[in-house]
C-alpha cells in the first residue's frame, strides 16, 4: 500500500487525487468520483469535497493509497 503524507489537518478528496497522479484535472476528479469508482475507507465517495485525514485509505482502480 502506498502513502501520501499531509503537512495540514486534512486533504479534499479531489486535491488529493490530482497530487498523487490519479486524475490530470479537477473536472477529470469529479467524474470518478461521481461515477462511483472513488472509495474512502471501504466505502464508496461521491463528494469532491470530501476531507481527507490522517489514517484514511483512498482505493480507486485497485491502487490504495494511505493517508499518513
Amino acid at each position: 500500500m502506498e502513502q501520501l503524507n499531509i503537512e495540514t489537518e486534512y486533504i479534499k478528496l479531489d486535491q488529493f487525487l490530482k497530487i498523487v497522479d490519479l486524475v490530470s484535472s479537477g473536472g477529470e476528479a469529479k467524474i470518478i468520483i461521481m461515477s462511483g469508482e472513488v472509495k474512502v475507507n471501504g466505502e464508496v465517495a461521491t463528494q469532491r469535497g470530501k476531507k481527507l485525514r490522517q489514517g484514511d485509505i483512498v482505493e480507486v482502480g485497485g491502487r490504495k493509497i494511505k493517508i499518513g
